[in-house]
């Protein structure tokens, strides 16, 4: 018995003490994992990375540091030295799951997936509103165009070039997009939308615009070089923008029935700096 009791003593004597944490360290320590979780190059990672897993974890890690930094200020040391370790870790699989190829791929196809599926459904309705209008055979071109890059963009996904599929495939839905917002019967614009207002047309009107403006950018980096093409189009679109900045004023002052028929003609202007260019859309 009492070399039993002997041999517990002798034990516990040569265990190492465990000191409690310094109050001042982890002071220091909170701010540090604050950084870490908000404002370091780790955090840019993960939000850069645009992966919920990746993002759920760094909640977590927030969470944890609230936590902890409330512990210490009620004098909870051991607790607040735990729950900022738990921060820290749960920082470090955020950012595993930000550099995981894997994941980012995945995401990336998912995203691919949704936008050809899209275009698919635009492009199904274009060629039906265009037999309906009598769209003619530019209407034609243009579906085959968009048919085209819409293989060229699933040749590029399949060879794990899914960057470059998106580009392509953006390209795609926002011509296909903008031809189904174009569509004329002569000068009238053709609509089978019923607005509640003007107010709301103008909306509707400001997105078309805004398409637009991203079709210039998209379809025209490669068209662009030669002066002549580019006096056109520079041309056509510092008029759409001064058309735009006045429709915006015009709907400042309520008058939204203005504003739509200065964005009609603003879009007008583009629909000219994408045709110069030599891509053919309806308008």
């Amino acid at each position: 018995m009492l070399l039993a009791a002997a041999t517990v003593f002798n034990a516990a004597a040569q265990a190492p003490v465990k000191l409690p944490p310094d109050r001042d360290q982890l002071e220091r320590k909170l701010v540090s994992t604050a950084t870490l979780i908000e404002s370091s190059s780790a955090a840019r990672q993960i939000q850069a990375s645009g992966i919920e897993a990746a993002a759920t974890h760094r909640t977590r890690a927030r969470e944890l540091h609230a936590r902890a930094g409330a512990a210490l200020k009620a004098g909870q040391l051991e607790s607040a030295s735990a729950l900022l370790d738990d921060a820290s870790r749960a920082m470090f699989e955020a950012v595993r799951l930000a550099d995981s190829n894997e994941l980012v791929a995945r995401k990336q196809k998912i995203d691919f997936d949704a936008r050809m599926e899209s275009t698919r459904v635009l492009l199904d309705a274009q060629k039906r509103i265009a037999a309906e209008k009598g769209g003619g055979p530019r209407a034609g071109e243009l579906s085959q165009r968009v048919e085209a890059e819409m293989r060229e963009a699933q040749q590029l996904a399949g060879v794990g070039r899914l960057v470059d599929a998106r580009t392509k495939i953006d390209g795609a839905y926002l011509a296909v997009k903008a031809a189904i917002g174009n569509l004329r019967d002569g000068e009238t614009v053709v609509r089978s939308l019923n607005f509640a207002s003007k107010a709301e047309e103008y909306t509707y009107e400001i997105d078309r615009n805004d398409t637009h403006k991203m079709l210039v950018q998209m379809l025209l980096k490669d068209k662009r070089g030669m002066a002549s093409v580019d006096a056109m189009v520079d041309q056509a679109v510092g008029a759409a923008e001064k058309l735009r900045a006045q429709a915006e004023e015009q709907a400042a002052r309520r008058d939204h029935e203005g504003a739509v028929r200065t964005l009609e003609q603003s879009t007008r202007e583009l629909v000219k700096a994408i045709r110069a260019a030599g891509v053919y859309i309806p308008g």
